[in-house]
C-alpha cells in the first residue's frame, strides 16, 4: 500500500497539470459556444426578419378580405347569401392541395427559387382583386391566392429547420406565426389608412386596400431574390469562419436536419404510419379553425357582433393582435428555454375557451371586446405550438417534411371550416362560430394529453433500451431510434 506522505505528493505533482488541461479544455468549449451563438444571432438578423415579413405579407393578402367586407365590398360587387364565406373558404381549399407537394419539392426545387416565384405570383393576384367586379372572379383570385400562399408556409417552415438546431426551433417558429399576428393589426392600420382613398381615381377604398397590399408584395418578391440565399455556403452575411461553423452545427444534426431534399417513399411511409403525425394534425384542424375564423372574421365581430363602426372595428383589431404577438413570444421563449413544448399549450388553451364562453353570453359590448384578449392568448401560441412540437420530434430530414406535409394539409381543413362557421347572417351573436371555436379548443386541450402520453411512453421504451445497450441500426436513424431524445 502507497504511503500516504507519496499519495499526496503525487497528487499535488498531476493535479496542476489536470487543472490546466481541464482548464483549457473548458475555455475551448466556452469559445465555441460564444462563436456559435454568434452566428445563431447573426441568423436572427439576416434570415428571420426576411421569413417574418413574407408571412407578415401572406397573412395580410389573405385576410384583407375581412377588412374588405366592412368597408363594402360585399355590397359592390353584388355579394348574396353565403358568397362571402364561400370566397374565404375556397382559398383554403387550393392551399391544402399545394402544401404537401410543396414540402416535398422545396428543398429539392432550392428555397431562393420557391420562395421568390410564388411571393410575385400572389402579390399580382392580390393586386388583381382590387379590380374584380363580381363573385366569380373573386373565386378566381382567392383559388390562386391560395394555391400560391400554400407553397409558402411549407417552405418557411423547412428553410427554418435547415439553419436552426431543433432545439432552437420553437422561438424561430413562434417568430413566423408572431408575424402573422402582426398582420392582424397592421392589416388593421392599412385598412384604416386606405379608407381615406376611397373615391380617389373613382375607386372604393376596398379596391386601394388590395392593390396596395399587392404592390407591397411583388416589391418585397423582387428583394427575396437578393435576400434568400441557396445555402449557408453562398449566404452573403457569413464569413469563410462562420461557415464553417454551420457546417459542423450542420453535422451534428444530420439525422435531423441534413439530407439533399431527394426524399423517398421510405420517408413518406414512415411519416404516414406514424401515429403522432395524425394526432398532432388532428390537433391542428381544431387550433387552425380557432386561428382562421379569429383573424378572418374579428373585424366583422366587432362591427356587427359589438356594434362598432366600420372605423372603429378597423382599429380595435390592432391592439388584440399585438397582445397576441406578445404572448406568444414569452410561450415561445419558454418553450424552447426549458425544452417544453406540452405546458405552454395546456396553460393557454383554457383562456380561449373562457373567452368563447364569454362572447356566448349576453353580457356588454366592453366585456365582449375584452374576451377577444382573452381568446387571442393562445390562438396563435397553440397553432405554431403544436407544429414546433411536431417538427421538433421528427427525424430524418425526408420524414420530417412528409410529417409536416400531412400536418400541413390537414391544418388548412380548418381554414375551411372556419371560412363556415361565421355565416355573414349570423350576426350580432355569431353563436355557431364561437360555439364550434370553442369546442375546438376543449378538443385540442384533450388532445395534447393524448399526443404527451405517446411521447412519454415511447420515451420510457427508449430508455429502457439504451439501458440494455441496444443499437440503431446502420443507415436507418429516425425519430424511433433509442438515442434520439424526445421534447416534451
Amino acid at each position: 500500500m502507497m504511503p500516504q506522505e507519496n499519495l499526496t505528493e503525487k497528487l499535488e505533482i498531476v493535479s496542476p497539470e489536470l487543472l490546466q488541461y481541464e482548464y483549457g479544455n473548458q475555455e475551448e468549449i466556452e469559445e465555441q459556444h460564444r462563436k456559435e451563438k454568434a452566428v445563431v444571432r447573426r441568423l436572427d438578423c439576416f434570415i428571420m426578419p426576411v421569413l417574418m415579413l413574407l408571412n407578415l405579407i401572406s397573412y395580410l393578402d389573405r385576410g384583407n378580405i375581412g377588412f374588405a367586407a366592412t368597408q363594402g365590398m360585399a355590397q359592390e360587387i353584388h355579394l348574396k347569401g353565403t358568397q362571402l364565406n364561400t370566397a374565404v373558404s375556397v382559398f383554403y381549399v387550393f392551399y391544402i392541395l399545394a402544401e404537401f407537394p410543396t414540402s416535398i419539392l422545396v428543398k429539392r426545387l432550392r428555397f431562393d427559387r420557391v420562395i421568390p416565384a410564388i411571393t410575385l405570383c400572389w402579390g399580382v393576384v392580390c393586386l388583381s382583386t382590387g379590380f374584380i367586379q363580381s363573385f366569380g372572379p373573386l373565386v378566381v383570385t382567392r383559388v390562386l391566392l391560395g394555391f400560391f400562399e400554400g407553397c409558402l408556409f411549407p417552405s418557411l417552415t423547412l428553410f427554418v429547420c435547415n439553419w436552426y438546431k431543433r432545439e432552437e426551433l420553437g422561438f424561430r417558429v413562434a417568430l413566423l406565426f408572431i408575424a402573422s399576428a402582426l398582420a392582424g393589426a397592421f392589416g388593421g392600420l392599412i385598412a384604416w389608412a386606405v379608407i381615406h382613398l376611397d373615391g380617389v381615381s373613382n375607386m372604393s377604398g376596398w379596391r386601394w386596400l388590395y392593390i396596395v397590399e399587392g404592390l407591397i408584395t411583388v416589391v418585397w418578391a423582387g428583394l427575396c431574390v437578393f435576400l434568400i440565399p441557396q445555402n449557408y455556403e453562398t449566404a452573403y452575411f457569413l464569413n469563410d469562419e462562420q461557415k464553417s461553423l454551420m457546417r459542423k452545427r450542420a453535422e451534428e444534426t444530420d439525422a435531423y436536419s441534413g439530407g439533399s431534399g431527394h426524399y423517398t417513399k421510405k420517408d413518406i411511409k414512415e411519416a404516414a404510419k406514424d401515429a403522432k403525425s395524425w394526432t398532432h394534425g388532428v390537433i391542428q384542424i381544431a387550433v387552425v379553425t380557432v386561428l382562421y375564423g379569429f383573424s378572418t372574421f374579428l373585424p366583422i365581430i366587432i362591427k356587427d357582433g359589438f356594434h362598432f363602426s366600420t372605423v372603429q372595428a378597423q382599429y380595435l383589431v390592432i391592439p388584440v393582435n399585438i397582445w397576441a404577438s406578445i404572448v406568444y413570444a414569452i410561450g415561445a421563449f419558454i418553450s424552447d428555454r426549458y425544452t417544453t413544448r406540452f405546458l405552454p399549450l395546456v396553460i393557454c388553451a383554457p383562456f380561449g375557451i373562457a373567452g368563447y364562453a364569454i362572447l356566448l353570453c349576453n353580457v356588454s359590448p366592453g366585456i365582449r371586446y375584452f374576451a377577444t384578449y382573452l381568446i387571442a392568448i393562445p390562438c396563435f401560441l397553440c397553432t405554431g405550438g403544436n407544429l414546433t412540437w411536431l417538427s421538433s420530434n421528427c427525424a430524418p430530414d425526408g420524414k420530417r417534411a412528409a410529417s409536416l406535409g400531412i400536418l400541413l394539409t390537414l391544418t388548412n381543413i380548418g381554414g375551411v371550416i372556419a371560412g363556415q362557421i361565421y355565416q355573414s347572417n349570423a350576426g350580432p351573436g355569431f353563436t355557431l362560430g364561437h360555439a364550434w371555436s370553442l369546442g375546438s379548443l376543449s378538443i385540442a386541450w384533450l388532445g395534447w394529453w393524448i399526443v404527451r402520453m405517446i411521447y412519454t411512453k415511447r420515451q420510457a421504451y427508449k430508455d429502457k433500451m439504451l439501458v440494455e445497450g441496444t443499437a440503431t441500426p446502420g443507415g436507418e436513424y429516425t425519430d424511433r431510434a433509442p438515442d434520439f431524445k424526445y421534447q416534451i
